[in-house]
């Protein structure tokens, strides 16, 4: 009887220490998993020239606050043309090789950390601009990331000091790493195919129209009609605004006249410049090449305020240089907008059904080589969307 129950009980035993062996290598599975990089793959520019070509790489671990998403669809944006082809030497900004631009990122998570509370596997989720800031800042804590005064982590070619200071690679390739908290939640009723491109050209125009308080009746102008520009004539129709739209050729007026606005103007064409001075209430310039930003500012009434948000390539802009006659007219600067004021923007775009044209090709380096040319030579009527579903 002792010998069976001294078997009985060391049998009991062995079972305990088996399962506490069990569960200890669950935990360094765990733990490797979550130290583990991830490999991506997608496409990169390798210097100034341009081009692209296929590249394989490694992100950063999935970590407790961290998603991993599926990138099914990435826009291209002007400003992806500017950093891959070295052209913000101006701004202070250099471009590193190689490079996977994209900062309009559409995707479905697939992993979630242990502490991750805002997104489930299979969610919709988008990327923007930036995937980091220290959240602890005077910036931070008003909600305007993108100025974080120890430097935002943007999306691409910005050194990620919450990773050990790894280079960022962007939306051009089939999945990224991103903190819950920078990471948008997309309503699952969303037309999917378009969101990307508002994770950008919208937030870039909606911040500036919701900071000049522009409201319904007021008289706005739209300087340039591309990527920008048709997202802010969108937002302004919808505000019921009395929309003009500023542009260097006719092409796009049938599509400005379908949008619902009330003028557009060829500026080229002297006649139809006349009798605009003094009468704008607000402007916004999405203009990416150099222009004469007086051009505007004389159409500005007393109080009237202009956005900038175009970034010329070495740009010879220079603001400071207004005469003193232009007092008593606001002129600013915006930069994107904060996490909290783009989710707002995608919810009602969505909302409202407020959505960027866009034509989508595919993940091919030849088709992303010809986005570019078109968009650099003004070719594109609005925006290009990368459908990575198709990378090989």
């Amino acid at each position: 009887m002792f010998n069976l129950k001294f078997l009985s009980n060391l049998k009991i035993f062995f079972v305990l220490i088996l399962s506490i062996v069990v569960i200890n290598l669950a935990d360094v599975r765990q733990n490797c998993a979550q130290t583990t990089r991830v490999s991506a793959k997608g496409f990169a520019v390798h210097s100034q020239d341009g081009h692209f070509h296929k590249h394989e790489f490694t992100r950063h671990a999935v970590g407790d606050h961290d998603i991993q998403v599926e990138i099914l669809y990435a826009g291209i944006c002007h400003s992806d043309l500017h950093a891959a082809w070295n052209e913000q030497s101006n701004f202070g900004i250099h471009s590193r090789y190689p490079m996977v631009p994209g900062h309009e990122i559409a995707g479905r998570v697939t992993k979630v950390g242990k502490s991750v509370t805002k997104f489930n596997v299979g969610d919709f989720a988008g990327v923007g601009c930036m995937v980091n800031a220290c959240r602890k800042c005077n910036s931070c804590s008003v909600g305007k990331e993108q100025f974080c005064e120890k430097g935002a982590v943007f999306t691409y070619n910005s050194k990620d000091q919450y990773h050990e200071n790894e280079i960022t690679m962007g939306g051009y390739s089939d999945t990224i790493i991103v903190s819950e908290y920078f990471a948008i939640k997309i309503p699952s009723n969303a037309v999917i195919s378009k969101v990307a491109p508002l994770l950008c050209a919208g937030i870039t125009t909606w911040s500036p129209i919701k900071f000049s308080n522009v409201k319904s009746g007021d008289r706005v102008g739209v300087a340039g009609f591309g990527g920008l520009g048709h997202m802010a004539v969108q937002y302004l129709v919808d505000l019921k605004t009395e929309v003009t739209v500023f542009d260097v050729n006719d092409t796009k007026r049938d599509a400005a006249k379908r949008m619902g606005v009330k003028r557009y103007v060829n500026v080229r064409n002297p006649q139809e410049m006349e009798g605009l001075n003094n009468t704008m209430d607000f402007i916004i310039t999405t203009i990416p090449v150099d222009y004469d930003p007086l051009l505007y500012v004389r159409m500005l009434k007393m109080g009237g305020e202009m956005a900038v948000v175009g970034l010329p390539p070495n740009s010879n802009i220079n603001i400071s240089k207004l005469p003193l006659g232009n007092a008593n007219r606001k002129i600013y600067g915006s930069l994107i907008g904060g996490i909290k004021e783009t989710q707002e923007m995608l919810d009602y775009s969505v909302s409202n059904n407020i959505y960027p044209e866009i034509e989508l090709i595919k993940a091919e380096t030849s088709e992303i080589d010809k986005a570019y040319q078109k968009i650099s030579a003004g070719e594109v009527p609005f925006r290009y969307v990368i459908d990575m579903s198709t990378l090989r």
